[in-house]
């Protein structure tokens, strides 16, 4: 969708306590997560037969829920609601109007609020005693964190005309979500792609129809629109 105005939306600059709590999560997801390797390494978690079967599982799951917590924020609700609206579901509407503005965003920025999501992840695969099935779940949840964590790092990427050299060599490999597979997302009818950790669901999801499939569910059972709200917020632009 594209604004009409030429003045386009830009999203709400993070400062003064919110920019100081995301990077305390940066902080302690990356000490947690070190934590969890190191925790992983010692007690040889990642060495039983069953260890990849997990860790491509948990990788997988990653990036399905940041399609689901992406299409949710896309389609869904209104920028209006309290708190959440503004702090959760404008940048969404923000990115759809003026995706570029993406861009502008600082690391801290960028992926200060994925990383709070995943503290207390990471906390719980931490304490997790390594014998019997919670080892395998203390594994499954540091991989998860591991794909998560940079997930909104990867949507910027996707959105750089010419992101760094090693970034593009993963891109093209299929390793991370690439320019020209995100840039169907922004494309009509804005139903395909939402996957955005890594981009690996999006070809099964897309192939299923699934999130149109369940748009019209949602709309058969509540009377909802999907993404009603985001073209109000284009028509105020």
């Amino acid at each position: 969708m594209k604004a009409i105005a030429s003045d386009l939306p830009a999203h709400d600059v993070v400062d003064g306590w919110t920019r100081r709590i995301e990077i305390c999560a940066l902080l302690a997801a990356g000490a947690l997560l070190l934590a969890n390797i190191n925790h992983i390494v010692a007690t040889g978690l990642w060495w039983h037969w069953w260890s990849p079967l997990v860790l491509i599982a948990a990788a997988l799951a990653a990036d399905l829920v940041s399609g689901l917590v992406h299409w949710t924020a896309d389609t869904w609700f209104s920028e209006t609601m309290p708190f959440l609206g503004r702090r959760f579901l404008r940048p969404f509407r923000v990115h759809h109007v003026n995706p570029d503005d993406f861009l502008r965003r600082d690391a801290v920025d960028c992926n200060g609020d994925v990383a709070m999501l995943n503290v207390p992840i990471l906390l719980v695969a931490l304490l997790l005693p390594e014998a019997g099935p919670s080892g395998a779940v203390s594994l499954a949840l540091t991989a998860f964190a591991t794909i998560s964590l940079p997930t909104n790092q990867v949507h910027q990427w996707a959105h750089m005309p010419s992101p760094p050299s090693f970034v593009r060599w993963l891109q093209r490999r299929g390793i991370i979500l690439s320019v020209e597979a995100h840039a169907s997302h922004h494309r009509e009818p804005y139903v395909a792609n939402y996957c955005i950790a890594t981009g690996w669901c999006n070809r099964w999801l897309n192939a299923a129809g699934f999130f149109p499939t369940c748009e019209r569910l949602i709309t058969h059972v509540t009377g909802l629109q999907p993404r009603a709200d985001e073209q109000a917020f284009v028509d105020r632009w």
